[in-house]
């Protein structure tokens, strides 16, 4: 390669295809158009692989539709990537329920952030992914994505699709609380496009699709969903992209998910809130977000539960003070008195000389022994301290502990 050309691509985000097609022929594709799947040679992938590797790209985005449609080729393409890609991290579409034991043997050994997957599951009901052909076994999907959240070291993107046939707002509802449950890091929630040329738009009269004309030809209804309802779900589902697909909350949607909430009628709540406030026509800021959940919990049975497991989620994110509204004692106040309680050294968090310095960089709150459980920190309250190292996992956080003071 080129070395001009080389430095031109020095972090930045390379797209890349590996094969052309697709095994499925969901109605909604253009893939569906062109039958069958064409694969470049395996040895050639890895020439030119190695090529986009040395100019050092920030990620590269395989646009293979399906990248696991052959388990044995993406395997050996996935440990050729572990072997040489360095720090580039890559990103694959991939079919939840085409992975092998082997794939499972195999992934825990790859680094954090390496690979990335995004899922399309599109819809969890039958009858509608029947109308679109799309083959899916649900439950062996749901099941892998949990092994692979297990991990904690891929990023996990998984799609629905608003406005596909016979999907309600019930149906719709059950889909994203069926995903909702799986945990994954990031839910994508798209309009439907009714693409010119597709299997849908052939249907489109039977099913009663009301669509744009032009680009990017987004659906407004259906048989099964008037403009009304299609409206009020883009909503939810910008909502949930601003709350949901950031490190921000992630103890309470783990609590939710405890708990066995209805996920989707809380962020249907949380819409109400939202547009009350104006939420739309303001910059969705963490503190704003964090501010309407923390409104939205504190009239709940479980709402001071709730509300301390929001602090200890922004705090953890790095912040060094709570907002005022959190009513809680403000971090001077806390690290004067521990700098009378605390003894000369803690071992693991610092001993006689380094103990000015943690009291100046780490950040506390006293949290009831039920949140620290549901926080797992344990079930005894107590002052839990933030500390600026991050964590490992996939999102990143202070690291915490509990001070038995």
């Amino acid at each position: 390669m080129n070395s001009d050309f080389q430095q031109e691509l020095k972090n930045r985000q390379l797209y890349y295809e590996g094969s052309r097609g697709c095994p499925f022929s969901c109605a909604y594709c253009l893939s569906s158009i062109a039958k069958g799947v064409r694969h470049k040679p395996l040895e050639l992938i890895k020439k030119e692989l190695s090529g986009l590797i040395a100019a050092k790209p920030m990620i590269i985005k395989f646009v293979d539709r399906t990248f696991n449609d052959d388990p044995l080729r993406a395997l050996a393409i996935w440990k050729f990537l572990a072997d040489n890609a360095g720090e580039v991290t890559c990103h694959f579409e991939i079919a939840p329920d085409r992975f092998t034991e082997e794939m499972f043997d195999f992934l825990p050994t790859v680094r954090c952030d390496q690979f990335q997957f995004e899922i399309g599951i599109q819809s969890c009901n039958r009858e509608t992914l029947q109308a679109v052909n799309r083959q899916m076994d649900i439950e062996r999907a749901g099941e892998n994505i949990r092994r692979l959240m297990a991990l904690d070291t891929i990023h996990l993107h998984v799609d629905l699709i608003l406005g596909l046939p016979f999907e309600t707002r019930e149906s719709f509802a059950d889909s994203f609380n069926q995903v909702f449950s799986l945990a994954p890091h990031y839910i994508q929630l798209g309009l439907l496009k009714v693409l010119p040329g597709t299997a849908m738009e052939k249907k489109a009269l039977e099913f009663g699709l009301v669509y744009c004309a032009e680009p990017p030809y987004e659906i407004l209804a259906t048989n099964w969903m008037n403009s009304t309802t299609m409206c009020s779900l883009y909503q939810f589902c910008e909502v949930v992209e601003s709350f949901y697909n950031n490190r921000f909350f992630r103890t309470l949607w783990d609590y939710l998910r405890l708990v066995e909430e209805d996920s989707f009628l809380f962020f249907s709540v949380l819409l109400d809130i939202c547009l009350k406030q104006g939420f739309f026509e303001l910059a969705r800021t963490h503190k704003l977000m964090h501010r309407l959940l923390f409104e939205t919990v504190g009239s709940r049975p479980d709402g001071e539960l709730l509300q301390e497991l929001l602090c200890y989620d922004w705090l953890r994110c790095g912040h060094r003070s709570l907002p005022g509204y959190c009513n809680a004692p403000a971090q001077k106040e806390i690290r004067d008195s521990l700098r009378l309680k605390l003894p000369q050294s803690l071992p693991g968090l610092f001993d006689y000389r380094s103990r000015v310095e943690f009291l100046k960089q780490a950040s506390f709150f006293e949290m009831s022994g039920r949140a620290l459980e549901k926080a797992g920190l344990g079930s005894q309250g107590g002052l839990v301290v933030f500390l600026p190292e991050q964590s490992q996992g996939v999102m990143r956080y202070c690291t915490t502990k509990v001070l038995d003071v």
